[in-house]
């Protein structure tokens, strides 16, 4: 059966910009409504600065004084309202900072065995990047493999490796995280497959790590009928 996890992965205003950018563009290639456009940009203008000093920073300053909070009682080992303040974060604010709330409370639900709810959390998580969201999508494939749906575990484990982008350290261990699936499923033959691509395609890992992947490739051929 795949490997339990039990120490999970450690792990605008551009738009409004844009929005008023293309009003003017707008308004030069218009010129017959100018006055009706003009006054239209002014109202888009006083929206927006209303969206922006009134709205958006007070609630990323407010979503960032909640996570801190969070932070520093999961730093003190106080997870019980560590997760409360990243729930409460989450729930309460929608921007980038909350998101990273809800990874951080994916994590320690994961920690308490609570498989089902940490993958909530995470399947609303928006990951990005070539090392927080590749973390976050294989902690997703694991709560699918503590849940039993491993082909939602092979799904997320996928994913993790192209958002890796061929990273030498990350990549293969979620290719591995997958092959353990595909052995429970036993998808023999394809197991095989994933350990010589790991083998052929990332050897920095394999003699970096002391993984026997002979010894995995050996056997799942063998179970294969190879």
């Amino acid at each position: 059966m795949a490997k339990k996890q039990t120490a999970p992965a450690r792990t605008t205003l551009e738009e409004v910009n844009e929005s008023l950018t293309s009003t003017a563009q707008k308004l030069e290639e218009n010129k017959k409504y100018i006055y009706v456009a003009v006054g239209a940009a002014v109202a888009l203008i006083l929206l927006a600065a209303g969206f922006i000093y009134g709205i958006y920073l007070p609630n990323k300053t407010k979503a960032l004084e909640q996570i801190g909070k969070a932070d520093i009682e999961y730093l003190q080992q106080d997870t019980v309202n560590a997760l409360k303040d990243y729930q409460k974060a989450f729930d309460s604010f929608s921007n980038k900072e909350s998101e990273r709330a809800a990874f951080n409370a994916a994590i320690i639900l994961y920690q308490q065995g609570k498989y089902k709810e940490a993958a909530s959390y995470l399947e609303k998580y928006n990951a990005a990047g070539t090392l927080v969201g590749p973390a976050a999508q294989s902690l997703l494939g694991d709560c699918y493999v503590n849940q039993k749906q491993y082909e939602k575990a092979i799904g997320a484990f996928d994913k993790a490796v192209s958002m890796a982008n061929n990273n030498e350290i990350y990549a293969p261990v979620f290719m591995l995280k997958k092959a353990t699936v595909l052995h429970e499923l036993k998808k023999y033959a394809e197991e095989a497959a994933l350990y010589q691509d790991v083998k052929d395609n990332y050897p920095v890992y394999v003699q970096g790590s002391g993984f026997n992947v002979d010894k995995y490739i050996e056997r799942a051929n063998a179970l294969a009928g190879k």
